[in-house]
Parts: structure tokens; C-alpha cells; sequence
């Protein structure tokens, strides 16, 4: 419209027609087009007068919007992953979270449901702000969820590129994504001074919050928020130039008090959005894992060189039922994959050695430390750093490391800033080392520096090297960070009280951190890790008596819930197999009848989740009583096809059963 006297009486048509101007202001435009400087000052006189929010649209609104674009564009172009990011490209349609979702961690609900979600509904990016059907209205309040390492930053990243570009979405006139990261790092704000401390080029806030543009509110990343959202006591906010606590903020937002016209997407790992109140959710969606050809694709551009690898190490995950589910999550299928690939590298220079095929979580992380550890990574060749160097480098780092990851562990903090670093002693200057840089990732925020762990099991296994290590020689109890405490002496104390704190905890958030720990006892990991982080021969000190404490676990009476299992999971890391292989071979000879103890009951609901023997039928015939049954429900719910003959059920059982399979987890589809 400024260059009105260039334009050609064609030319206006068209602009009219890619644009959304009054009726009247178009006939000005027709009348005036090709009429010279005089006519466009005639123009902006009239708009000025006669249609004052078009005006400040045409000479403030759009410049900005213009200036948001070129931000967006430049820096996520930049950032966005390259990489098979069509999976991000179809999400779930969920109907909210299942039971499991809710208070399992994220490793124990990918176990338990084989990585699948009981989902026939999908819905494409493109749509995913818009109305299911021509009666519906677009949802205000949109949640998707996803374990940790999914790529939940991913698709927001890929969203946002792609609506700067003009791809997607084009009615929403301003999208502005934020990460918890960053909110982080502020006490107290406004909804105005929100959008101006991210992103200064936006001058008049007030077009936002009073809703006089369609905005898209992004919040990436509520579980790494530094304060529960409490929805129950929130101080009604209504106006936008307040300062009030940032959760509060951000409670006000989602309910509806400020930015009352904005979009809001938020993303989760699924225990933490269980904090927002389904009431107030409109869309749910959930990021799927890979399917058997993205794990090939994955890992055919992780070793792009070198193809025949690539086969080897999806051969060795594939044969792994447990290690496959765990890999349909890309994260955890980087770490795998570079650890496996590691160890059949290591297999062929020294065969001398024949060291074990990595199939336990703790043996693929003590691969993947002992690479980080020696520098010596896929895409680039062995550093000449002396092993005796490394070692004494890296053992100050990986300690230091290890004290923060497990006190802030029990604190479920898993961002940290530069104050966190100094209080537990961490030099910053050596953060820019090259086994830093695998271990932990940085990110600038507006006001600070912030650091986070590659995925959450690096820092899980950290802290439970680090609980190790302070176990043999602390004198009390390690859970209490002022040391102040009863005195507790001697490692089997110290491991005793890690279990039973993981058994006792209802959200589960200890669980993968004592796998870790009963793992460090077992020899092949030992064998990985001496010399480096452990001692030779250590564990021969404590692992008999820490089975024999884990086996103790398991002798409850007949309630066998994720803790029991999670337990079998522990006596796999270490390394003592004998009660499973029991079970299971009684599972493949059908004679299971009589033989179900409550422990052996334990072992069954584990071989559940990870026998071969289940992966095409799972055969429960002939041996099933009510209270076994009972015991076993959680676990049925999630056994593809069932087989119960010769059971000889009563009708109480009858209902048991009904009940799962009315359950919203429940992924039976054949029950004979």
C-alpha cells in the first residue's frame, strides 16, 4: 500500500485479493491505483480517519509480525536437527493419560505397554490447532506428551520452522514458543513483560494480550519446570501488566484468566502433565516411537559410512526384545547404538578378549562411559590422549557430575544454571571438554546459561555411580544432603536403603537409578569399568548379599505390582537370572501348575514384559487360581494374544477379567 503509486491497476487487484481489507477501503484502492505519491497520501489520510485498527495494523502490526518471522526463520533453520523427522509429522489422538502414564517412569510405561499406545486415531501436524469437524471450535488448550527423548523439542522446532515459513497455520498471526528453561530463570512476571523479555522485537505486547491477533502460546518442556504447577490454589490473575509469580502465570494462562484468546501448547513427559487438570485440556496428542524402518533409517545416518555396522548393531538390538522396545525411542536408540557399535569395534581389534554383547541397561551405559571416557566416538577417530591422562581428567568430572545428578535426582530437577555448577563444585571451564559435551548439553536462555543432561538415564546412571562410590565409605545416610542424619556405615546398608527408598516412592522416579546401582555389582560391568570408574573384583565384596536382599524383596504375599517387577529387573542387572529362567522354562514345557509362588509369581509378570517366549502368544493355561489371577491383572492388561484354557475359573475370576478388559490401558486383542 506505501508503494500504491507504483503499482499497476492489476497489480492492486491482486495485493486486494491476497489480503484482508474493508470493502470500502478496496474501492479507494481501485480508484487510486497508478495516480502518483499524491494518491497514496490520499489513501493513508483516509485509512487514518476512517479505520483506525487498520491503520495501526498496516504501519506498526506488520513490520513486527514481519521482524518475528525473519527471528523464528533465522534461529530455528539453524537448529532444527537434520534427521527422519516424519514421524514428528502424524501425532497420536489420545483421550488423556492411562493409569500407567500417570505415575510410572517413563522406561517402566515403554516395559509394560511394548511401546504402543491402544491408538486407532492419528492427526497431522497442519491440523493440529484446528477443529476436528466443521461443528467443533479450535482447541484453546492442546497437550502433547512423550517419554523423555522422543523428541518433544524436536517437533516444536519443526513446527514453528515450519510455520515461519508460511507452510502451516496461516491464520495464527504470531506463534511464540517458549521452553520452562527459560521461565526458569525468572521469579515473578507479567503476561506482557513475558512476550517482551523473549522476544524484545515485539513493542506492543498489547495486540497479544488483548487478543486483537491470533496467537499460538508455546510451553515446551513442563516436567523441567522448577515449581509444580498447583492448579487448586491458584490467585486468579486478570490483568496482563501484573507481575505475579511465574506459576502462577502460567496457571492464569492455561485457565484462562490472561491471553484469554491465545493458544496455549504444552509439552510433557506424561507423569508431569498430569499436573495440568484434564477438565481444562482440549486436545491431548502423543509422539509415537519409530517403527522398525525408522530404526533402520536412524541408524543407517548414524553410521553413514559404514552400512554393514549399521545391520550389525540393529541385528544385535532386534535379537533383545526388551533393548528393541527401549531403541523405538530415538534418544535412547542413540545411546544403544553407539554403544553397541562400540563394543563390536572393540570385538574385532582385540579377539583375544571376547568381551560380552552389551544386552543389560547398565552394560550399555558402562560402553557408552567408557567411549565417552577414552573419546572414542562414531563419527570421529580415537583420540591420542594416554588412557592414564583420561582417566585422571575425567574421574573429577564424572564425580562432581554424579553428586549433582543424584541430589537433584531426589529433588526431580533435571535443568541447571550456573549457580547449580558452582554449589557442587563443577569448574564451568571444564563443561567445554569433549566427555562433557556428551554428557551434557547447554543451551542460552535470555538470562543465563542453562545445562541438562543428554537424556535422562545418563543422569540416572551418574547417580548411581555416584551413590556407589560415597556408599563404601559414608558414615550417613547419602538421602540426606546435609550429611546430618542417623549414622548408617557399610555399602550393603547404604544399597539396602536405596531399594527400599525406590520401593516406598510413589512416583517411581528412583526406579531405573537402583537398576543402575544392582548393576554396577555385576561382573561383566566390573570387567567394563575397572580401572576407569570402579575398582578390579570389587563387587565380589557385596553382590551375593545384595541378591539375597533383592530376593528378599520379592517374597510379599500375592500382590505383585511395577515395584516387584522393577525388582526382577534389578536381579537382571546384576546378573542373577536363576528364578526367571525357572519360570520361563516351565512357561515353554506348560508346566507352570502348582509351581506359582508369590516370588515366582514376581518373575512371571517380568518375563511378561520381556520373554520371547510371550512375543507371539502368552500361555497361561492350566495354571491360573484367583489370587494368582488377581496378582497378575496389571500385567495382563498388556499381553497381545492370551491364552487361559483348563483354568477352571469361578465367576469372581470371570469379573477380574472383564475388568481388564474394560481398562482404559488394556491391549488384549485375543483372548482365547
Amino acid at each position: 500500500l506505501r508503494r500504491l503509486d507504483l503499482l499497476t491497476a492489476e497489480e492492486a487487484g491482486r495485493a486486494q485479493e491476497a489480503s484482508s481489507l474493508p470493502e470500502q477501503v478496496r474501492a479507494v484502492v481501485d480508484i487510486l491505483a497508478g495516480k502518483g505519491s499524491h494518491a497514496c497520501q490520499s489513501l493513508q489520510t483516509f485509512i487514518e480517519t476512517t479505520n483506525s485498527q487498520l491503520y495501526l495494523h498496516i504501519t506498526v502490526y506488520e513490520p513486527m509480525v514481519q521482524k518475528h518471522l525473519e527471528s523464528l526463520q533465522s534461529y530455528y533453520g539453524n537448529s532444527l536437527e537434520t534427521g527422519p523427522l516424519q514421524r514428528l509429522s502424524n501425532l497420536l489422538l489420545v483421550e488423556g493419560l492411562t493409569d500407567i502414564q500417570q505415575k510410572e517412569h517413563d522406561i517402566l510405561q515403554m516395559e509394560a505397554t511394548k511401546g504402543l499406545r491402544n491408538v486407532s486415531k492419528s492427526i497431522p501436524l497442519e491440523k493440529l490447532f484446528l477443529p476436528l469437524s466443521k461443528v467443533s471450535i479450535p482447541p484453546r488448550i492442546s497437550v502433547t506428551i512423550g517419554v523423555a527423548g522422543i523428541g518433544k523439542s524436536t517437533l516444536v522446532k519443526l513446527f514453528v520452522y515450519t510455520w515461519a515459513k508460511g507452510e502451516i497455520n496461516r491464520d495464527i498471526i504470531f506463534v511464540l514458543p517458549l521452553t520452562f528453561r527459560e521461565l526458569n530463570a525468572y521469579e515473578k512476571l507479567s503476561a506482557e513483560r513475558l512476550i517482551c523479555s523473549a522476544f524484545p522485537h515485539i513493542t506492543e505486547p498489547n495486540c497479544i494480550s488483548a487478543g486483537a491477533a491470533r496467537t499460538l502460546l508455546i510451553l515446551d518442556g513442563l516436567d523441567e519446570f522448577k515449581t509444580p504447577l498447583d492448579f487448586s490454589n491458584t490467585v486468579v490473575c486478570t490483568d496482563p501488566k501484573k507481575e505475579i509469580q511465574v506459576d502462577n502465570l502460567i496457571t492464569n494462562i492455561i485457565r484462562g484468566n490472561l491471553l484469554r484468546d491465545a493458544s496455549v501448547w504444552v509439552t510433557s513427559r506424561p507423569t508431569a502433565a498430569s499436573q495440568i487438570p484434564g477438565g481444562l485440556v482440549d486436545r491431548m496428542t502423543e509422539i509415537r516411537g519409530f517403527r522398525a524402518a525408522e530404526m533402520k533409517d536412524f541408524l543407517d545416518q548414524m553410521f553413514l559410512d559404514n552400512r554393514d555396522l549399521s545391520s550389525q548393531v540393529l541385528h544385535h538390538i532386534r535379537a533383545n526384545r526388551s533393548l528393541h522396545v527401549m531403541c523405538t525411542v530415538p534418544a535412547f536408540c542413540w545411546i544403544s547404538g553407539s554403544s553397541i557399535a562400540y563394543y563390536l569395534k572393540n570385538s574385532t581389534d582385540q579377539p583375544q578378549e571376547t568381551p560380552v554383547v552389551p544386552k543389560t541397561l547398565s552394560e550399555i551405559y558402562s560402553y557408552y562411559f567408557k567411549m565417552a571416557l577414552s573419546g572414542d566416538w562414531p563419527e570421529k577417530p580415537r583420540e591420542t590422549l594416554r588412557i592414564e591422562q583420561a582417566v585422571n581428567n575425567s574421574k573429577k568430572i564424572v564425580g562432581s557430575l554424579g553428586r549433582l545428578a543424584f541430589y537433584s535426582l531426589l529433588k526431580k530437577k533435571h535443568v541447571f544454571y550456573e549457580q547449580d555448577m558452582k554449589a557442587y563444585g563443577i569448574d564451568l571451564s571444564l563443561l567445554q571438554s569433549s566427555l562433557c559435551s556428551r554428557l551434557l548439553l547447554k543451551e542460552e536462555t535470555q538470562s543465563s546459561m542453562a545445562y541438562y543432561f543428554s537424556h535422562l538415564t545418563i543422569q540416572e546412571f551418574l547417580a548411581a555411580l555416584y551413590y556407589y562410590t560415597a556408599a563404601k565409605r559414608a558414615i550417613f545416610d547419602l538421602f540426606t544432603e546435609s550429611g546430618v542424619s542417623w549414622p548408617k556405615l557399610g555399602f550393603l546398608n547404604h544399597f539396602k536403603s536405596a531399594v527400599q527408598r525406590s520401593l516406598q516412592a510413589e512416583d517411581r522416579q528412583l526406579d531405573v537409578f537402583v537398576r543402575f546401582l544392582a548393576g554396577l555389582l555385576s561382573p561383566q560391568v566390573n570387567k567394563l569399568l575397572s580401572g576407569w570408574l570402579l575398582v578390579k573384583d570389587e563387587h565380589n565384596s557385596f553382590r551375593s548379599q545384595a541378591i539375597s536382599f533383592l530376593q528378599g524383596c520379592l517374597n510379599t504375599n500375592y500382590v505383585i505390582s511395577s515395584r516387584a517387577v522393577n525388582t526382577m529387573h534389578c536381579l537382571y542387572e546384576i546378573q542373577h537370572m536363576e528364578i526367571a529362567k525357572t519360570v520361563e522354562e516351565a512357561m515353554k514345557n506348560e508346566s507352570l501348575a502348582g509351581m506359582l509362588t508369590p516370588v515366582n509369581c514376581s518373575a512371571l509378570a517380568y518375563l511378561l514384559q520381556v520373554s520371547d517366549v510371550c512375543r507371539e502368544e502368552t500361555n497361561l493355561s492350566n495354571c491360573l487360581t484367583y489370587n494368582v489371577c488377581k496378582s497378575l491383572l496389571s500385567q495382563l492388561l498388556f499381553c497381545h494374544n492370551l491364552r487361559l484354557d483348563n483354568n477352571q475359573f469361578k465367576d469372581n475370576v470371570m469379573e477380574l477379567l472383564g475388568s481388564v478388559l474394560s481398562g482404559k490401558d488394556c491391549q488384549i486383542q485375543k483372548l482365547r
